[in-house]
């Protein structure tokens, strides 16, 4: 067996649940470090991690540690991963893997040659459902693709007094909605289609040019209680909304609407796949159900039941039927199946999970969609 010992980095809003996945796999987190030595510190008595490094640096030094997940700000992403994959530490990043192709590429190439275990956390793959519609594609169930479409839709920004770092290029990048949650859509849809985005074209709206930002720091998903004084003006070029037409390199067509400031929806995820033999549609808000329709016999609701999905569904499934599985429940499937591979050792068989490949991929995908936005006609994807 290998000696695993892991250290967080970050423990914002994302930091907390990779802690709360590992813990339910039996990992041991042995360290965090933060912003500040004195942050590290308290979160470190917060959340019953046993060491408080005073920096990043410190963490890549001890050599007990021996697998590193990433759960800073998105600037933060390229240097750290490259830090410590240079440290000999496998990595599992937070998306997006990099502030550009070229940083994503890089670190693609780097894990390779140092043979190190790379992950990005695309975790909504690991819905019990979302496998089961992956291996009804494979099998031929649903026959040839015709439409994917879709959307991705929260209120967390809905207000122009609500705020988070997402909304600074410099520490966020140049997209928000797309690169934040709409990349969370084209992984999840891609990998269990498995189709290649041939172009597409996009559609940007930023319904609040102008946000008050607050002048005293606030977390990802915390209740807002300022005064208006503690407010002041800036200027937001990210987008709140966009929609994305998609062209598959197969002939299959795809649409997606992604929003930050659609009142009520707090997460929803949606997909449907409209193929030859039936249709399928997830939806993140009942994420144990799964509808599949039919032309010429009464359609079907299909319950997560390990008793009734496929293998690839049931690997990813802890509890009876009847029993829900959720979002906290896909950090723990995808930590299971990386922790897996890591014990394993073999960096030739092909990885059950998203890594490097897949968050450089994204990148693409994003970039060509910002610049058919920006320049408004189709973009091939690079």
């Amino acid at each position: 067996m290998v000696d695993i010992n892991v250290g967080i980095v970050g423990t914002g809003f994302i930091g907390p649940a990779h802690l709360e996945g590992l813990r339910r796999n039996h990992i041991k987190v042995t360290g965090l470090a933060e912003a500040t030595p004195e942050l590290a510190l308290s979160k470190s008595k917060e959340l019953g991690i046993e060491t408080a490094y005073p920096s990043f640096e410190a963490m890549l030094a001890d050599p007990a540690i021996t697998v590193v997940h990433l759960a800073t700000p998105n600037y933060l992403h390229f240097p750290q991963a490259k830090a410590a994959l240079l440290a000999g530490k496998h990595v599992i990043c937070e998306k997006p893997l990099a502030m550009s192709t070229v940083e994503s590429s890089e670190l693609v190439k780097l894990a390779a040659e140092k043979h190190l275990v790379n992950a990005l956390n695309f975790n909504l793959r690991f819905y019990p459902m979302a496998q089961h519609v992956r291996s009804m594609i494979n099998s031929g169930e649903l026959g040839d693709i015709f439409i994917i479409q879709g959307s991705y839709l929260q209120d967390w920004l809905y207000l122009p007094t609500d705020w988070n770092w997402r909304l600074e290029p410099g520490l966020g990048g140049t997209l928000r909605a797309v690169a934040d949650i709409g990349s969370h859509w084209l992984d999840l849809t891609t990998f269990v289609s498995g189709l290649a985005i041939d172009s597409v074209m996009g559609d940007f709206k930023t319904f609040h040019p102008i946000r008050k930002k607050p002048s005293k720091p606030l977390e990802t998903y915390t209740g807002k209680l300022l005064t208006p004084e503690d407010y002041v003006d800036q200027p937001i070029t990210t987008e709140d909304y966009a929609s994305i037409l998609i062209r598959y390199k197969n002939g299959s067509r795809g649409i997606l609407t992604v929003s930050q400031v659609s009142a009520g929806r707090k997460n929803r995820l949606t997909f449907e796949i409209d193929a030859s033999k039936a249709s399928v549609a997830f939806d993140s808000e009942r994420n144990s159900e799964l509808w599949i329709g039919h032309r010429d016999r009464p359609n079907e609701l299909l319950l997560k039941d390990p008793a009734l999905v496929s293998p690839e569904a049931r690997s990813v499934i802890s509890y009876p039927g009847g029993h829900n599985e959720g979002y906290p429940d896909t950090f723990k499937q995808f930590f299971k199946k990386v922790y897996a591979y890591i014990q394993i050792g073999d960096m030739s068989v092909k990885p059950d999970f998203p890594t490097f490949a897949d968050g450089h991929y994204e990148l693409l995908l994003c970039e060509a969609i910002e610049k058919s936005a920006r320049e408004e006609h189709w973009v091939k994807v690079g």
